[in-house]
């Protein structure tokens, strides 16, 4: 008999109920499926049902299997559509299932393919998720994988690529992939958390702005560089370990917006006495800094709900090198060891200025184009106008 499913609408009204069916003893990341499963459950606010219990009447069942890695976009997506059977491949298995709680015998024979998924829409995780990620500004195929031990190390991987920002500045992109993820690997086997790891970073954040200040300026550069380091490596461990929390991400955000400002004026402060103009260059840098930001806020208020740095494939490039903190402390780093501290204090000053002005013409063109209709980014439209073999691709979209 086929499910009797009711609309769209009724069914949303009330989150389903999650069902783990099997074991999963491998572990990634050192949590094992269940776990991964109900944390990720946990953030989209579902409640977990006992398999082996009798089942509540009016309310959905959404059965999962423990014993594969669900993206997280999948989950959430099978959420919101009732009456799906998902296959992990277009003739994999089925691995899950969003059905009526008054269906919920006959929908676990079906998960275990005893009973034919009669009355189900079947779907594969690329025909159910988007491959689009507005919060990570990239593009990833959704995924649904059999979890074994001989493929931990390339699950894991694609865990942490996953997690990793597309667009990005090109030290956080290139430089730090490769020993952000043994780091990220050794703080999940030792339990540390992602808040510990920002945590961490305020107390060496601080500490480079003391050491610039006092004019000390290789120990500041060491705290500072160490400091952005552990400012990829949190945010990968939050989402690698699913352990991210609202007061995390304030706090990573929050450290985030305030403190170059803070690290340039305590350089302008440290560096020799009449070297420069300090209090001059600091307004230069602080309202430049302040004024770039407010163009990419503009453009979301104004433009698009999506950053200013995934409209035009130009836009991505830009943020690669715009006057954010890891491109200035690049400036800085090499100004300090070529003897020239305060050169590179004019060099951030220039720099900033020039890149605030850029996002703002950027701004103009979009409300200019805005007229015309909505905006879209650039990602969404990956062979399409965007050919799939361009360089933009490459970089920013796989």
């Amino acid at each position: 008999m086929a499910p009797r499913f009711s609309s769209f609408e009724d069914a949303v009204k009330v989150k389903p109920l999650a069902i783990l069916v099997g074991q999963a003893p491998v572990r990634l990341w050192g949590i094992d499926g269940r776990e991964r499963l109900r944390r990720v459950l946990g953030k989209l606010g579902v409640e977990l049902h006992d398999e082996h219990a009798t089942a509540p009447t009016g309310r959905d069942l959404l059965y999962l299997r423990a014993d594969y890695l669900f993206d997280e976009r999948v989950v959430a997506a099978l959420l919101e559509t009732p009456g799906v059977a998902l296959r992990a491949t277009a003739d994999g298995p089925l691995v899950a299932l969003h059905a009526p709680a008054a269906q919920a015998a006959p929908a676990s024979a079906v998960l275990a393919g005893q009973t034919p998924a009669d009355g189900y829409r079947i779907e594969t995780p690329e025909s159910l998720a988007s491959a689009y990620q507005e919060r990570l500004r990239k593009r990833s195929t959704p995924y649904v994988l059999p979890v074994t031990e001989a493929e931990r190390p390339a699950l894991e991987q694609r865990l942490f690529g996953t997690a990793y920002k597309g667009v990005t500045d090109f030290i956080t992109k290139w430089w730090w992939p490769r020993p952000a993820r043994q780091v990220t690997g050794v703080c999940a086997r030792r339990g540390i958390t992602p808040n510990q790891v920002t945590l961490t970073g305020l107390v060496l954040t601080v500490a480079a702005g003391f050491a610039f200040w006092g004019g000390w300026w290789l120990p500041g550069l060491v705290c500072a560089w160490l400091m952005t380091f552990l400012d990829t490596v949190d945010g990968k461990l939050a989402r690698v370990t699913v352990k991210s929390s609202r007061f995390g991400d304030i706090l990573d955000h929050g450290i985030d917006l305030i403190h170059p400002p803070f690290w340039y004026a305590a350089w302008a402060l440290g560096a020799p006495e009449g070297s420069l103009p300090a209090q001059a260059l600091i307004w230069v840098i602080v309202i430049g800094y302040v004024g770039g930001r407010l163009a990419e806020g503009a453009f979301q208020v104004l433009c698009a709900k999506f950053s200013l740095f995934v409209w035009r494939p130009f836009d991505s490039f830009n943020r690669l090198v715009t006057a954010r903190r890891n491109p200035n402390l690049l400036m800085l780093t090499v100004c300090a060891l070529l003897g020239a501290p305060a050169l590179g204090l004019w060099l951030v000053a220039g720099w900033t200025v020039l890149s605030t002005v850029l996002l703002w013409a950027r701004v103009g063109m979009a409300l200019a184009e805005r007229r015309r209709g909505a905006l879209v980014s650039w990602l969404q439209q990956v062979g399409r106008e965007i050919p799939a073999d361009s360089l933009a691709v490459r970089w920013f979209a796989r």
